[in-house]
């Protein structure tokens, strides 16, 4: 038996409990990864990125993506590769290809270089090839010729991928977001959905002034990863520690049920390497935005 009172005050009691579960993070299915471009590693020494690797594991990544340059040296003996990384209990999540000057036709690393680091990351257990590329917009515009023939580079290499198993993902700078994202826009429109997906840098869109969170909310259909980076007063920080929407951004991801890579980035142009210093501090940040 329960008194009047209590039985009068069991409702508000439950109300208040599922008030604090809403609240609480919640696993909505994102999974947790990271560039290692954060740490300075030498191409020609595979133990150095393996212990960046281990690293990330003890630290609760789940996956990581590296640049093209520390794997490729494997490539030649990528079986006994593969194995040692997959030892690391880490998702092989991206191989990303990022040069300082692209294929003067389409703006992206030139085909061949696409199918020598597709083959090579297929046989890694790679899966996506990533690629950066140059920005179109001059004087607030960017010309309709030059915006297909990216759009066409970037679908072939999609198809190449494809024939190799993995897929392939465009990765952004800020330029892409510059003029209300005319060029980023653009790209969406002109590629192929069942051959090219996008990983965004929304830490260098938000850099370009874009909202982050309603974007996310646009396109999120071909969205299959996130690279997330934080800013304060025009200068890099740990994630979660500048003026960066992790917060509003999370919030539209558990509202459409997004399920794809959320991966910290925390490389700086000055070229500085802060390694756990910066990555730490930034998975926290991960870990009560996302409750995992």
């Amino acid at each position: 038996m329960i008194s009047r009172r209590e039985f009068l005050a069991a409702p508000i009691a439950v109300a208040s409990a599922a008030a604090l579960l809403q609240a609480a993070p919640k696993n909505i299915g994102v999974k947790i990864g990271c560039q290692t471009n954060a740490w300075r590693i030498d191409p020609n020494n595979f133990d150095s990125l393996l212990d960046v690797l281990r690293q990330l594991k003890t630290l609760g990544y789940e996956g990581y993506e590296t640049g093209f340059r520390n794997v490729q040296g494997q490539f030649a003996n990528s079986a006994a590769a593969r194995k040692q990384l997959e030892a690391t209990g880490l998702k092989f999540l991206g191989c990303h290809i990022f040069l300082d000057k692209y294929d003067e036709q389409t703006q992206v690393a030139p085909q061949d270089l696409v199918q020598k680091i597709a083959d090579g990351a297929a046989l890694l257990g790679a899966e996506r090839l990533i690629l950066s590329g140059g920005g179109l917009i001059r004087d607030g515009k960017v010309a309709a010729d030059v915006l297909k023939r990216k759009a066409v580079g970037l679908n072939a290499a999609g198809k190449y991928c494809r024939s190799k198993g993995i897929r392939l993902a465009y990765h952004n700078h800020g330029p892409e977001f510059e003029t209300g994202g005319l060029e980023i826009e653009g790209l969406y429109a002109h590629t192929d959905p069942a051959l090219v997906d996008f990983l965004h840098d929304f830490g260098w869109a938000f850099y370009a002034k874009a909202n982050v969170p309603e974007f996310f909310a646009k396109h999120h259909k071909r969205i299959v990863g996130m690279h997330l980076r934080d800013f304060k007063n025009g200068e890099q920080v740990p994630l979660g520690q500048g003026e960066f929407p992790v917060r509003e951004l999370a919030a539209a991801i558990k509202k459409v049920k997004w399920a794809g890579w959320a991966i910290n980035e925390e490389e700086r142009l000055s070229g500085e390497k802060p390694g756990e210093k910066a990555v730490a501090p930034a998975r926290q940040t991960l870990k009560q935005v996302f409750g995992k």
